[in-house]
């Protein structure tokens, strides 16, 4: 089997996007190398990490080009470290109307040494690949030496450096020396009409400090144009310094990429939805009758499927599914992911040597990337008010050709107790749930994945609707609605709630109505 030339990631804005951002590793890396600048960029840009390696064929930088270009946006802003500048440089001119903006960082347009320009000695670059045929572990050593090399830890950075190294074949990384010893980006950086920025380090081993000094001069007559030293000293800058680098970027992209006023606030806080769940644990089985049934009726929709290496069981509360999941799939190793501490305690109790239990976010998942074969989950996307994030979180661990079963409830949901209390006061007493379009759009924006849609109605009949608020309430899954009033609610318009719902009542009892929406997102 070919080995993959380009792996994307993409993680969406978690504040309000003004970019698109795509950041490319630099010879024998990964994308883990960016890892550090995530929680300062993502605020204001989607970005996408990029795995990449050089294809061993003839034009070769043109092939990875083309792929890196199916697998970004339409249209982004590309920053390469190191090799990785190269790479983003032709990109950008190949494309150029898919760029909007060029960032180098630690990179050198001619890495070698030419007649008027500073750069590593061939001899150098060819003393790597003699020691690349014989020895490739003393050679990646040897690289990620130089890198660190001038780093206030540089031992600490170097173990860095290769621990999150991008596990490159042999073949490729011969490939990369050879890119780093011949291609020459420079007629390009001349050519280019988007703006361009490139990042050097006050001292760094891989690339002389001539070379800003060349690039400058070379680019003084191209406004859109600059070139920085950074107060950094080595090669590895997203690495030792990420914070600087960030801070370059926002500069760059400023004002598009200003950091906007913290809008982003959604319906039920997460640390309440984990709070109240964690409080309800005990006592949840004893009511959680139409979750069980909404339980099995998806474990129904799932198709017959290889045995995963991993399954993950995400919002798994007390882990009743758990037994029926692992007959389902003896041979996987099972995961049970929940937000709500006070679940997963008493799962484990519940389950012991079941598998593994951990905390978690649907929404940032504390997983690797192409780690899980499968998810199920039932009745947890509903407290997810960022679809967008929680299927590019979904897709980036999913491995290739996997799946994320699951279900989930619509806006029609508790319409009657919505209703009985809209005929009283203005206040939100019922929690809010995404509509079924909210959730094709959001799947619509994630590379690589085909979500399916199906909704049914399920209706609950009561004696009286204190039964269904007691229900609620014990479940965890009572108003934690941001809108909600503050205080308790008033006897009076508790009373005149319930006689407004009295208005719904059919012979079998008062009806509540469960929107219930099942998908199916398969990563292609």
């Amino acid at each position: 089997m070919p080995e993959r030339l380009v792996r994307p990631e993409y993680l969406p804005a978690t504040g309000v996007s003004r970019c698109e951002l795509v950041l490319l590793h630099g010879w024998a890396g990964g994308r883990d190398c960016w890892r550090s600048l995530l929680p300062a960029l993502r605020p204001w840009a989607n970005v996408t990490l990029i795995d990449w390696r050089p294809p061993a064929v003839e034009g070769g930088l043109q092939a990875l080009a083309a792929e890196i270009l199916a697998a970004t946006p339409a249209r982004a802003t590309y920053v390469g470290w190191s090799l990785g500048g190269q790479v983003a440089t032709a990109l950008a001119t190949i494309a150029p109307d898919r760029v909007a903006g060029l960032v180098t960082i630690a990179s050198n347009p001619c890495f070698t040494a030419r007649p008027g320009w500073p750069g590593l000695p061939m001899a150098t670059l060819g003393s790597f690949a003699d020691e690349l045929a014989e020895n490739p572990l003393r050679t990646l050593r040897r690289f990620a030496g130089l890198q660190a090399r001038g780093a206030s830890r540089e031992r600490a950075l170097m173990r860095e450096l290769l621990r999150g190294g991008g596990d490159w074949s042999e073949g490729a990384l011969a490939t990369g020396l050879q890119w780093l010893a011949d291609v020459d980006t420079r007629p390009g950086l001349q050519r280019l009409t988007c703006p361009q920025l490139h990042l050097l380090a006050g001292t760094d081993a891989l690339v002389p400090a001539q070379v800003a000094t060349s690039l400058a001069t070379m680019l003084a007559e191209i406004p859109d144009a600059a070139v920085r030293i950074l107060d950094a000293d080595s090669h590895a800058l997203p690495l030792a310094a990420p914070r600087l680098l960030a801070d370059a970027l926002q500069s760059f992209l400023a004002p598009a990429a200003a950091v906007p006023p913290s809008s982003t606030a959604t319906p039920v806080a997460k640390g309440d939805i984990a709070a109240s769940f964690s409080r309800a644990a005990e006592r949840y089985d004893s009511v959680a009758a139409l979750q069980r049934d909404v339980g099995q009726r998806l474990l129904a929709r799932i198709a017959e499927l290889k045995q995963p290496a991993v399954l993950l069981d995400l919002g798994c509360g007390t882990g009743y599914i758990q037994p029926q999941l692992q007959t389902r799939f003896p041979h996987s190793r099972y995961l049970g992911m929940d937000i709500a501490e006070g679940m997963l305690a008493y799962a484990r109790a519940r389950h012991p040597g079941a598998g593994s239990w951990l905390a978690g976010d649907a929404e940032a998942l504390p997983l690797a990337c192409e780690s899980v074969g499968l998810v199920y989950s039932s009745l947890a996307f509903q407290w997810c008010y960022r679809p967008d994030l929680l299927f590019a979180e979904l897709a980036r661990v999913l491995e290739p050709g996997g799946s994320c079963f699951f279900s989930t409830l619509g806006p029609a949901t508790l319409q009657e107790l919505r209703q009985s209390w809209a005929a009283v006061d203005t206040s939100q007493h019922v929690n809010g749930f995404l509509p079924a379009e909210d959730l094709r759009a959001a799947a619509a924006t994630v590379r690589g994945v085909r979500l399916q849609l199906h909704s049914e109605r399920i209706v609950l009949r009561y004696g009286r609707v204190g039964e269904l608020l007691g229900e609620l309430k014990t479940l965890g899954a009572h108003n934690m609605n941001s809108g909600r009033s503050g205080g308790l609610t008033g006897r009076r318009r508790l009373a005149a709630m319930m006689q407004a719902y009295e208005d719904w009542r059919e012979p079998a009892g008062l009806p509540a109505t469960y929107e219930v929406l099942y998908g199916h997102l398969e990563k292609t």
